[in-house]
């Protein structure tokens, strides 16, 4: 498949089988995120990957704990893959994926967030090149704001000025691989 096709075929996946990744797939995945660009080349991103499913489930419960639905009015994500957003009843932010990467960068500097993102996007690219199913979560900075949060922060030795800026969730789909979606109209202008 070409990166074209690849791009196209690529979906956020939430429903996931209850079994772990390769771990010659997670070096390859975690390869391309730290591949990916960064402001200036300065490749600050951090990744954490963690392959214990229920470490990713108490660290998905964390990632919701302050999710707050308000500003959510009419939102929706997906009936075939439902978000926390469709669904309140799911009570992990990683809805069960067996592996799951934090993505950090400095708390203070301008392309944090872009450069972290650009990590996840490389990564969840990767994914789909070897046929695992993946997702990028964000809420990432409130996800490490407790006790517990600041206790792994310690232990996987982070550095005091970095945070948590998303997660990229990998393992198997559960069921069918979502279809591609029909691209919304008049979201591209091209001025010459």
């Amino acid at each position: 498949m070409n990166l074209f096709e690849l791009i196209k075929r690529r979906r956020s996946v939430r429903k996931y089988e209850n079994r772990q990744i390769k771990r010659e797939d997670l070096e390859k995945i975690t390869e391309a995120g730290l591949y990916a660009p960064s402001a200036g080349g300065g490749q600050r991103t951090v990744i954490v990957a963690v392959c214990n499913r229920e470490l990713c489930e108490i660290i998905g419960k964390l990632n919701i704990a302050k999710f707050d639905r308000k500003n959510l009015s009419g939102f929706r994500v997906s009936s075939e893959q439902p978000s926390i957003i469709d669904d309140p009843s799911i009570k992990s932010g990683f809805y069960g994926a067996p592996a799951v990467c934090a993505v950090f960068g400095p708390k203070n500097f301008l392309y944090s967030v872009p450069d972290a993102f650009c990590c996840a996007e490389n990564m969840v690219l990767a994914a789909a090149e070897l046929g695992l199913a993946s997702c990028i979560v964000a809420r990432g900075e409130e996800t490490f704001e407790n006790e517990r949060g600041a206790a792994f922060l310690k232990e996987w030795e982070i550095p005091e000025n970095y945070t948590a800026r998303c997660f990229v969730l990998l393992g198997y789909c559960r069921g069918e691989y979502p279809a591609v979606k029909a691209r919304k109209e008049n979201r591209l202008k091209i001025i010459e």
